[in-house]
């Protein structure tokens, strides 16, 4: 399992599988090149079951549940990588 992934919000149904998580890690932009400003990037896994939350949900950013974290993090994290093209 990979370490804090899933057991950090516990487990949903439409949350990312430990084998869709091994393909996704990679590809996300982790280098301080490409990661922008600011603290590392943690706890990508939880920042994806979110944004995947919201968008099967049909919510604004503001009303993401909080166990998944702040929603500024979230909105931010998401549209950083949907200006990269990730």
């Amino acid at each position: 399992m990979i370490q804090g992934c899933f057991l950090e919000v516990g487990w949903s149904r439409g949350d990312l599988t430990e084998a869709e998580w091994r393909v996704l890690k990679d590809l996300l932009p982790i280098e301080p090149e490409n990661r922008g400003r600011g603290r590392p990037p943690e706890q990508n896994c939880s920042i994806i079951n979110s944004i995947l939350w919201r968008l099967r949900c049909g919510v604004p950013w503001r009303d993401i549940s909080p166990k998944f974290g702040s929603w500024n993090t979230i909105y931010r994290r998401f549209r950083r990588w949907s200006e990269a093209g990730v």
